[in-house]
């Protein structure tokens, strides 16, 4: 055999390391539809160059402030992934962004996702996708690229992880939190889905050590599946907070009820000088997190520093005006409730009266 056939035996291609370019090309024209369908005033929805396009002037602004935001979904992932249920986790990966830009009066305007696995699977790839598609459409963004990397070696097969990125804007004197946040205002609380993208090692932990598998009943929800109602997408509240903001004029502040809970969000709204008082007993947990504190022995303190417990979204008005924004809220299906007010901040930002109302 002659030097030369023997260099061709032995030769590689990217394919053989395990990344193959032309699977991904094809999910990409797989995945066009999606975006087109996420199309809206001032985007160009079209996928394949090297960056998406957004027009702000035809978008209606002004004088626009951008606002970013990114995320993940966590470990919620390995539920997806061991349950082998895909359909869902783009929502979560969407409502954890925009929800972050809603909180300074930000309309998501556009959205990125990244997409990273061991190897390809296009099936699983166009299905998370067309979740990111629908989060996308719930919150009025246009999908405007993205990026699908297959890298064998960092993960192992069937494994992926999900990064995104939204950018907003809001008009510069619109922008939140107000100046005028102040003792005596009303916090109102947004009733969320369930843990929505956060807690999700303890979660796990929880369902191992009860010697459960996803496909069993759910404890909680016994005409439920574990896995799928583990599986509940982040609740996106950007169309009922936009369009309270602008039928009251009365939100003053508003916080993403994420990792950290009440106690580390809610203070990164508020002047120094104001604290939140919280009254546990107005908070409406779901059932999962009354099993979840149960099955896991989890104290109270903890699960208000671990998840939401029934509220994902705070919102401070005025006194005078908390009834509009409730009545606002109801109109767009959404459960706004009454959970406390703000004080004068003492020692701690955050304070809690009663205690969260578990069953079990």
């Amino acid at each position: 055999m002659s030097n030369t056939e023997d260099g061709a035996s032995n030769s590689l291609t990217y394919k053989d390391a395990g990344v193959d370019i032309d699977a991904a090309n094809l999910l990409v024209e797989r995945i066009k539809a999606h975006a087109k369908s996420t199309s809206r005033s001032g985007s160009d929805a079209s996928l394949g160059g090297f960056g998406g396009l957004f027009d702000l002037k035809a978008a209606g602004y002004t004088d626009p402030v951008l606002i970013a935001a990114n995320d993940g979904v966590g470990t919620k992932l390995k539920i997806a992934i061991d349950a082998g249920q895909h359909e869902t986790v783009g929502i979560d990966l969407v409502a954890m962004c925009v929800n972050d830009l809603i909180v300074q009066g930000g309309e998501p305007l556009f959205f990125l996702d990244y997409l990273a696995c061991g190897k390809l699977d296009s099936d699983v790839a166009e299905t998370v996708i067309a979740g990111i598609a629908d989060g996308c459409r719930q919150a009025g963004a246009a999908l405007i690229g993205g990026e699908t990397a297959e890298m064998p070696g960092m993960y192992a097969d069937g494994d992926y992880d999900l990064a995104g990125f939204a950018v907003g804007a809001a008009e510069r004197d619109k922008l939140l939190p107000r100046d005028d946040v102040a003792a005596g205002d009303v916090i109102l609380g947004l009733v969320s889905s369930g843990p929505h993208s956060n807690g999700y090692s303890l979660i796990r932990r929880i369902v191992e050590r009860q010697g459960l598998a996803f496909s069993d009943p759910a404890p909680f929800a016994p005409d439920g599946v574990l896995g799928a109602t583990l599986l509940t997408p982040t609740r996106i509240y950007v169309q009922p907070v936009l369009r309270a903001i602008r039928e009251t004029g009365a939100i003053k502040a508003l916080a993403h009820i994420t990792g950290g809970g009440f106690v580390e969000n809610i203070p990164r709204v508020l002047p120094d000088v104001a604290g939140a008082r919280i009254d546990l007993d107005a908070v409406p947990p779901q059932p999962v997190f009354s099993w979840l504190s149960k099955a896991g022995r989890v104290a109270e303190a903890e699960m208000l520093k671990t998840f939401n417990c029934g509220i994902g979204m705070i919102v401070v008005v005025d006194k005078s005006a908390a009834d509009a924004v409730v009545a606002a809220f109801q109109d767009t299906g959404e459960h706004a409730v009454h959970i406390g007010e703000i004080v004068p901040r003492e020692d701690a930002a955050v304070t809690f009266t009663g205690h969260l109302q578990l069953e079990g």
